[in-house]
This record gives structure tokens, sequence and C-alpha cells, in this order.
């Protein structure tokens, strides 16, 4: 079901009017098929990061997907309404709160059937989560665990090239972790859950987007997150 009020023919998005949007997911059907449907979903609802008023509109569409009341693949209805809720302002998350407390049910189950050996997908849907719970800035920015950012020092306002996952590396900035029993707020609660889920990679990634890092610049030392979250 659509939201009630949507009139499709008044809304756009990435390749213009977005009245094709419920006829689209008319066609999901479950098989193997879907996979092109999706691709122009994704492409239309978020095209290279970029959200339009009509992927909130879908928010309902894409919710029926993943509580199973619509056929289609739930892992990417709830990754898609993730990405759109990470971006939307406070009159968004009222006007779809209905759908984003049901998102984030389902986004908790296909949080738990996250195997320990895929850390970037663990990342991804603890990210989802913070976005439906409404966590400001990680929400939406989370993947900077999984990708090299630039963080602005302070002091000097010159900008820091890290890396903190994977391919740390291949990071020429100095990084200092910062002590897991040290965290609090977001860090300790993402420290926390990625060392239930076994996806102890994480875990260390986490003091390091979490902990400090020198300015390549002028040699000050810098709060990483809190660096991130200002720019």
């Amino acid at each position: 079901m659509t939201h009630p009020t949507t009139d499709w023919s008044k809304l756009t998005h990435a390749s213009g009017p977005a009245d094709g949007i419920p006829a689209l997911f008319a066609r999901l059907d479950g098989g193997p098929g879907d996979k092109e449907i999706w691709d122009a979903i994704w492409s239309d609802l978020y095209h290279q990061g970029s959200v339009y008023e009509a992927s909130f509109a879908a928010l309902p569409l894409l919710t029926d997907v993943a509580v199973g009341r619509a056929a289609g693949d739930r892992v990417d209805a709830v990754s898609l309404a993730g990405f759109i809720v990470g971006e939307a302002e406070p009159e968004d998350r009222r006007r779809y709160e209905d759908e984003i407390a049901e998102l984030l049910a389902v986004c908790r189950e296909c949080l738990g059937r996250v195997p320990a050996d895929d850390p970037n997908e663990f990342v991804y849907f603890v990210q989802f989560l913070l976005a439906f719970e409404g966590v400001p800035f990680w929400g939406a920015e989370l993947e900077r665990l999984l990708e090299d950012f630039e963080a602005g020092c302070p002091r000097c306002e010159a900008f820091t090239e890290v890396m903190v996952g994977e391919y740390v590396d291949d990071c020429q900035a100095e990084l200092h972790p910062a002590d897991p029993a040290a965290l609090t707020g977001v860090g300790a609660r993402l420290h926390a859950m990625a060392l239930r889920a076994g996806q102890d990679a994480v875990a260390e990634w986490v003091t390091r987007l979490f902990g400090r890092v020198t300015c390549s610049g002028c040699g000050s030392v810098f709060d990483l997150a809190e660096s991130a979250a200002r720019s």
C-alpha cells in the first residue's frame, strides 16, 4: 500500500517524474527477474547517494516488502529504506514514523543474521539501525568505517586523509585508537554491539574511528569522530 496522501504524478526522482514507481514495485514477485527491477528502483530513488521527494514517498512500499506484505527481497527493501531514512529531515520522520518503526524491527532481525565473517554487511546494517532509531550523523555516516575520508583539524583547519577499517595499513596518517574501556556514547555502544556479534575486526575499527589522529598540517592531535561529525 502507498501512503494515502501520495500523488505520484507530482513527485520526481533521479530520472524525472516518479509516477512509474508503484508499477515497478508491483512487478516484484520474489523471483530471479527481481534483480533488474531492484536495480531500477535503487537508481531512481537513491542515485549516487542522493535522495528525492519520491524516495520518502516510497517508504511505505519498501516497508510492505520488508515485513512481507508484498513480494520482494527484504534485504534490498531494508537497505534502500535505511539509506533514505538516513537522510530524512524531522518532518519526514514524523510523516513516516509508523513505517520507520516497522523497518527498525525488521532491521534488527536482519542484523542478527549477518555472518560473523561479513564485517561490511554488519557495518551497513548497524548504520541502517541507527538511521531508523534517529541517531544523528552516524545513521548516515557509519560507513566511514569502510572507506577513506578527510578529517578537518579544529586548530589549523587542514584536512588529513584517514582510513580506519580493513585498509588501515594504507593510511598515511598517525592514528591513536581509543581505549575500549574509555569509549562512551555511540562509540561504546557500537564497540559492544560488534563484540556481541563476533565482529572483532569491526570492534577494532570502532576504536580507531572514535580515537584520535595526528594532523598532517600542524601536528596537533584531535578527536577523529568529533571532527567527522562537525564536517
